[in-house]
């Protein structure tokens, strides 16, 4: 599981420093500053959840089983969140109406809480 922790964070490392670039150069012209602020912040928790997702899987100190229910909330979270965050900020650009969608937004937020929170609660029942 170490592994698949480690290995995903990675490509979700890379995918957001692409993602970042291409927001900052490519959209700059096709969408509102608004909007570019919107694809930044997909972008900057996909690199935070990435980092934790490096910490989860290099840390001797998280039991296996939390392990993997932080890294499926993790890996659902950003993609309802800041996949939901990136159409919605890019939609004038696509024929698709992300807006109806919307909602699952915040269920990826929730998402990415829940794996914070299973990271304290593991922390808080450690025995030394």
């Amino acid at each position: 599981m170490n592994k698949t922790i480690l290995v995903t964070a990675s490509i979700l490392g890379t995918i957001g420093i692409i993602l970042g670039a291409f927001g900052a150069h490519a959209l700059k012209e096709l969408i509102s500053v608004e909007a570019q602020q919107t694809f930044e912040t997909g972008v900057r928790y996909q690199m935070y959840h990435a980092i934790l997702l490096l910490f989860v899987g290099g840390s001797v100190l998280i039991r296996q089983k939390t392990k993997k229910k932080i890294y499926f909330l993790t890996l659902v979270g950003i993609i309802l969140f800041s996949g939901s965050i990136y159409g919605l900020a890019t939609n004038v650009l696509t024929t698709f109406d992300f807006e109806i969608i919307g909602f699952i937004t915040p269920i990826g937020g929730l998402l990415l809480i829940m794996a914070w929170l299973f990271l304290f609660i593991n922390f808080v029942k450690m025995k030394y």
